[in-house]
């Protein structure tokens, strides 16, 4: 009787706290500083949307954020001092359940053809993966450059050969093809297959009235001067954009730590997305069997015949492994993954506290003579790089530029002791001598990526681990998944 008595009121408690919740995140009927009527025409009909939880778009698992120690959890062998451990905060996000994969890349370039094709071929071309990342000078693997793409037999497999530049287009692409569904779903739009070079959908360009569909792309307005307006991002129909995680988003979702932690106490911190310091498989059911791809030892990819333990002599099908405990599969192992941010040696005066981010160019939309918003080539919103004037006034930031921030100032190239500021302008300056010669590896244009792949010993395995690469290039063993931003409550409903 007690049992029974105790459940109905954790039950009353509950339906109690859920109905608080409704009631603090609804706006209510009436504003709480004028007292007059929201959605109301005969008030002038301000629209106020009670939408509560952002949707979860195709592929994406919500990443509940949180603090956590990012950086090494094992012996720096390299001795670079490179992400030292520090305590930062990820706000909480969305990440792609797995790799992006052969198919979702092949989609990508069939819609691009299918735009651009026939008056610019070249987008398609710049938007291919480079096949040729497969040939090694002592190995055959000529057979991977004709067939890993595009044989249907790797279509589950994650798309490599892809460089940074190329991951994010892709990712602004999946933005557009995701909002435009969302809003042909809803009836607001028609579902145009005949969208030609810069006439496509894209979702800044609609929210702001630069994308004229054939049919439908407005809603009924409560104004009583107009009929019909155009959907607004306070509306709550569009998601956020699909972006690359940056390197403490990646990390943190890793880790995995939300299945090591009681109230706020973690337990047991993690070298691998998995418990212990062992790559292998410790359950009953698959016990000794490896967690992930890579290296074993020199020469060994993959095992014995008859026994192949990792069952993948390259990369494996992005859902091959268990997932971690987020839910994501492959965060160690199969491909590398490309990560928003440029490349520094991390330490502890070189980060935020809250969303810690190194690769910020702030961009202005760019205007015509009447003050209205222009598009590019290929319909997306022209930007251009905001200047010290546009930044006048601010106490957060005072340019445009801050991917070398505290590394590329007037005293970073000092010359035996003494300030030589000889072509110094504000950004590469640090990384080339003065006759304009590369002398460094670092610089604006590189990238970090991280996870370990088919082709890395188990060192590389750790989320802590990181490497970085010229955004412009590719390898046969780094691909990339996607994020989203959370908006809204941080652990959704």
């Amino acid at each position: 009787m007690r049992i029974a008595q105790r459940l109905l009121l954790v039950t009353i408690i509950f339906v109690g706290f859920v109905g608080c919740s409704e009631n603090i995140t609804d706006p209510g009927s009436t504003s709480s500083a004028t007292g007059w009527a929201y959605n109301d025409p005969e008030n002038g009909g301000f629209e106020v949307s009670s939408a509560v939880e952002q949707e979860t778009g195709p592929g994406l698992v919500l990443i509940e954020g949180g603090t956590f120690t990012m950086g090494k959890t094992q012996d720096d062998v390299l001795y670079e001092w490179n992400n030292v451990p520090r305590r930062v905060t990820v706000a909480s996000f969305y990440m792609d359940q797995t790799e992006v994969t052969n198919v979702n890349y092949r989609e990508y370039l069939h819609w691009l053809k299918r735009i651009f094709g026939t008056n610019n071929m070249q987008v398609v071309l710049n938007a291919r993966p480079d096949t040729l990342v497969w040939r090694d000078p002592m190995g055959f693997n000529e057979p991977y450059v004709e067939t890993y793409f595009r044989h249907p037999s790797f279509n589950e497999y994650p798309v490599v050969g892809v460089d940074w530049l190329q991951a994010n287009d892709y990712s602004l692409w999946r933005t557009d093809r995701v909002n435009e569904k969302i809003l042909i779903d809803k009836g607001i739009l028609d579902n145009n297959t005949e969208q030609v070079d810069e006439r496509n959908f894209n979702t800044e360009a609609f929210l702001y009235g630069l994308y004229v569909p054939a049919e439908g792309g407005t809603v009924e307005s409560l104004d009583p001067n107009q009929e019909q307006r155009g959907v607004r991002m306070e509306d709550g129909l569009l998601l956020p954009k699909y972006r690359l995680p940056t390197e403490a988003e990646w990390e943190f979702a890793a880790l995995g730590l939300i299945g090591n932690s009681v109230d706020e106490l973690v337990w047991e911190r993690r070298t691998y997305p998995w418990n212990g310091h062992n790559v292998r498989n410790d359950s009953p059911q698959h016990m000794g069997e490896m967690r992930a791809n890579f290296v074993r030892a020199k020469g060994d990819l993959m095992g014995v015949a008859g026994s192949l333990n990792d069952n993948a002599s390259i990369t494996s099908p992005v859902r091959a492994f268990w997932p971690n405990d987020y839910g994501l599969y492959c965060m160690a192992g199969n491909v590398n993954e490309w990560v928003l941010d440029v490349y520094r040696p991390m330490s502890y005066q070189d980060v935020s506290g809250f969303r810690p981010f190194r690769g910020n160019v702030f961009k202005k939309i760019v205007l015509d003579a009447n003050g209205s918003p222009m598009v590019d080539s290929l319909g997306r919103l022209r930007r251009e790089k905001i200047t010290e004037r546009d930044a006048e006034g601010r106490f957060n930031y005072r340019k445009g530029d801050y991917r070398n921030y505290l590394d590329g100032d007037p005293v970073s190239v000092m010359q035996n002791g003494e300030l030589d500021t000889t072509g110094y302008d504000g950004t590469e300056s640090m990384y080339v001598n003065n006759n304009t010669e590369q002398n460094s590896l670092i610089s604006d244009q590189v990238r970090v990526y991280k996870g370990g792949s088919w082709r890395d010993r188990a060192y590389w395995l750790s989320p802590g681990e990181r490497r970085f690469l010229k955004q412009t290039e590719s390898r046969d063993d780094l691909g990339f998944r996607c994020a989203m931003t959370r908006v809204g409550t941080p652990s959704g409903l």
